[in-house]
């Protein structure tokens, strides 16, 4: 499908506008290593980052490395993630990712796409979130909710998939900006432009937002 019409446009003034609003926007997962990354990103499905943080806190000082995942007792993995939610499908996810690495990659963090995609609990937002915020790695654009939202009530996609809004958005941003861009949308999508309520009077991109969807 063909992007919308004055799609280009837009996307370079949202990026000019979001880098005045958000210079410093990042990932908000905290982590010390690839694998925290990791492992607190397939927590944070359906979960909020802050709630996310409160939980990895202790987690990561009790599980150090990849074989330490793959070898903990499920139900003292499932009990120490509870409150994240969904906590036996994440809890079985971590611990087959885990043994994966062990398996398959010396117990490290793959650096490639391709090879992220085989873990378990790790799709492609997943897998470009490790590549561009542990890595530098440009791999993608993170589609996440907040990013599928903005996009469309932006005008730069008229799709609903996320692979397919993700190809939309690499073709209107330059590479160099994917990995910012992807956070920044993220921190617009939390601060300003909510799903139900957007502030839409305190949004510089109010002149050329279509505010489709809402």
């Amino acid at each position: 499908m063909a992007l919308p019409s004055g799609a280009k446009t837009r996307a370079n003034s949202a990026l000019r506008e979001l880098k005045k609003l958000y210079p410093g926007a990042h990932c908000e997962l905290d982590f010390k290593n690839p694998l925290e990354l990791l492992v607190a990103t397939i927590l944070s499905a359906q979960c909020t980052d802050k709630r996310v943080n409160l939980v990895t806190k202790g987690l990561f000082k009790k599980y150090r490395s990849a074989g330490d995942y793959a070898e903990a007792e499920p139900s003292e993995l499932e009990a120490a993630i509870r409150s994240a939610g969904f906590y036996r499908a994440k809890a079985r996810s971590i611990r087959e990712m885990a043994a994966a690495l062990v398996r398959d990659f010396g117990g490290r963090v793959p650096r490639r796409m391709e090879d992220l995609l085989r873990l378990r609990g790790v799709a492609r937002k997943t897998a470009n979130v490790i590549l561009g915020t542990a890595f530098g790695i440009a791999a993608g654009i993170v589609v996440d909710t907040h990013v599928k939202r903005l996009s469309f009530r932006l005008g730069l996609t008229d799709e609903e998939d996320p692979e397919k809004i993700e190809k939309d958005l690499m073709a209107l941003i330059p590479k160099k900006e994917w990995i910012y861009f992807g956070h920044a949308m993220i921190w617009h999508g939390r601060r300003l432009c909510a799903a139900r309520n957007p502030h839409c009077s305190a949004c510089p991109m109010r002149a050329y937002c279509p505010r489709r969807g809402f």
